[in-house]
């Protein structure tokens, strides 16, 4: 499974499985393969929700999903995909075969990304395997709560945790494998992928995969 999930930049990740194509917030796509079964978006910020970018992989069989608090500008692809779902921070949903749940996204200690907006991170079981893609968030009860095999996890604070913080969820949640996100392009050093390994321990195996640092 670890081979088959890709991070483009940012939070802008591919998933292949045997369901399908799954995207999670697609930015600065640098090709149209029209080829997601499925869109998840965490939030309605710009470098998660850009329709420039999402045109770029929905085909009209697609399942877009997106957190109600946000789901007017979601409709605005409605003609496009096949069904536009809204969700809730902590349900549990099946979509077509995809089961995912939904974690709340939130800063603890920062305005960008209050509880109340509703934000979402989602946590996949596909292959059996269980992987969190937690969005920008911080490091907050419900991520901690988290039982999963891979994480992706960002690590560029500003907005979200820092190399740090994001280690510490790593130790508390212990995934097989962390996959960083979110640096190194907007906010955070291309470094700090190697940062945050060093702050990592076994057992959790850390796994860059980011390809774009524009």
């Amino acid at each position: 499974m670890l081979d088959n999930i890709e991070v483009f930049t940012q939070n802008s990740i591919r998933i292949r499985c045997n369901l399908g194509t799954i995207y999670v917030d697609p930015f600065h796509m640098k090709q149209e393969p029209h080829d997601a079964d499925y869109v998840l978006i965490t939030h309605p910020h710009y470098d998660h929700f850009s329709v420039e970018d999402i045109r770029k992989v929905i085909k009209d069989t697609t399942i877009l999903v997106s957190p109600e608090s946000m789901i007017d500008d979601a409709l605005e692809l409605e003609s496009e995909v096949r069904n536009v779902v809204g969700v809730k921070p902590g349900v549990y949903r099946e979509l077509s075969g995809l089961e995912l749940e939904t974690v709340p996204a939130y800063n603890t200690i920062k305005p960008f990304h209050p509880r109340r907006a509703e934000w979402v991170g989602y946590i996949l079981r596909i292959d059996r395997k269980c992987i969190y893609i937690a969005g920008d968030t911080g490091l907050t009860k419900e991520a901690k709560q988290v039982k999963c095999d891979i994480a992706l996890l960002p690590i560029g604070g500003t907005y979200t945790m820092d190399t740090k913080r994001a280690a510490e969820l790593a130790k508390i949640i212990r995934p097989e494998y962390v996959i960083p996100t979110h640096y190194g392009s907007i906010v955070g050093k291309i470094s700090d992928g190697q940062t945050f390994a060093s702050y990592v321990k076994s057992p959790v195996k850390v796994v860059e995969k980011i390809q774009y640092f524009d």
